[in-house]
Formats: C-alpha cells, sequence, structure tokens
C-alpha cells in the first residue's frame, strides 16, 4: 500500500516528486481506472518542459526510460490526459438500438462529451476518474502512421510495481487499467509495448 498525502502526493522510496501545477485541473473525488500513455518526447525533461506551459496536458506520473518514476501532479486533481472518448457500448457491442443510432449520428467530440456524462458502469476512464501514466517514448514514421518506439524492461518493470501499488491503495480494478487507445482516438501504437 502506498502512503498519500494530504496534498495528494506519493510517499515512497521509488517515487520523485516533480509536481507541476499547470497540468493540474479540478477535483478528483473517486479514482475508477488508470490510462497509460507514451509521451511521444524523447526525454523526462522534454516532457517536463511541456508540463511548463499554461494549461498544459500531462498525467499524474511519468516514467522515464530507466525506470524512474517521477510523480507529476496531485491524486487529487484530474488532468487532461484522456482526449476523445471512445464509446464503450459501441466498441463492446452493448448498446441499445436506439443509442446506437443516436451515437452513430454524433461526431467525436458531441460523442465524447456524451460518453464523459455516463456513469461510471457505462463508460471507460475519464479525466475526472482516472490516474494517467505516462512512458517516455518517441514515435517515428510518416504522419499518420507513426510507430512507437518499444517501452523498455526498466520502464515496465516500474509500471508493473506502480499499478500494482496504484491498484492496490486506490481500489482500481486491473480491468479498468487501459492502454490509452484502447478508450481514446489516440494512435494505436501508443504504449502497445506495456506490461504490467
Amino acid at each position: 500500500m502506498l502512503f498519500i498525502s494530504k496534498q495528494g502526493h506519493v510517499d515512497a522510496e521509488r517515487v520523485k516528486l516533480a509536481i507541476h501545477p499547470a497540468i493540474e485541473r479540478g477535483p478528483m473525488h473517486k479514482v475508477n481506472g488508470i490510462v497509460v500513455h507514451q509521451t511521444n518526447g524523447p526525454t523526462a525533461q522534454s516532457t517536463f518542459h511541456s508540463y511548463q506551459h499554461k494549461d498544459a496536458n500531462g498525467a499524474h506520473f511519468l516514467i522515464d526510460k530507466d525506470g524512474t518514476i517521477y510523480q507529476t501532479a496531485s491524486l487529487h486533481r484530474s488532468t487532461n490526459h484522456v482526449g476523445l472518448m471512445k464509446s464503450k457500448c459501441l466498441l463492446e457491442k452493448s448498446c441499445t438500438p436506439a443509442e446506437f443510432k443516436k451515437i452513430k449520428r454524433m461526431d467525436l467530440h458531441t460523442r465524447s462529451r456524451h460518453e464523459e456524462n455516463k456513469g461510471w458502469a457505462d463508460r471507460f476512464p475519464a479525466k475526472r476518474d482516472s490516474i494517467g501514466i505516462e512512458l517516455v517514448g518517441k514515435a517515428f514514421g510518416d504522419k499518420g502512421k507513426e510507430i512507437f518506439e518499444n517501452v523498455t524492461d526498466e520502464q515496465n518493470e516500474s509500471l508493473g510495481w506502480l499499478i500494482m501499488e496504484l491498484s492496490d491503495t486506490l481500489g482500481v480494478s486491473m480491468q479498468s487499467i487501459y492502454r490509452h487507445p484502447e478508450i481514446s482516438h489516440k494512435n494505436k501504437t501508443e504504449a502497445s509495448t506495456a506490461r504490467w
């Protein structure tokens, strides 16, 4: 179990605090899921630099290629790390006929807002109720056909440890842990080599 301070900071030997307030948003009252990302940047420092900008997007943790784990946002605050959400009932083929018709007519932005307004059991984790974990890793190739580099063994080991600890501490089911492209409209290769 992890110790989490009143500020939402993890107190663990393996986790280095590198909080970036610019990526923190509104309060997060409940954590329902964990979403694993890749940065599309070459280093932890390049990601930290991007977190300096006003209204920057980011996640709660960053795992460097050598396995170093940084906490970059409070666990009591949401971050913009999910993006445009996919429809859970469309992917699981469980929509009612009426909802299927309604959802199919929506553009991606409207569909994402529609999904965010659903109750937890009927949708994927949203930015307001999920922890984001970024793995340093760049995508290479032509625009629209980029392929993310493989996650390192050290990153996977740290990711496995962090997910187990967060899952245990916050009561997050292992079935509620996703790679970013599984729940959002992102590059399919992002975090595809991540293991936990």
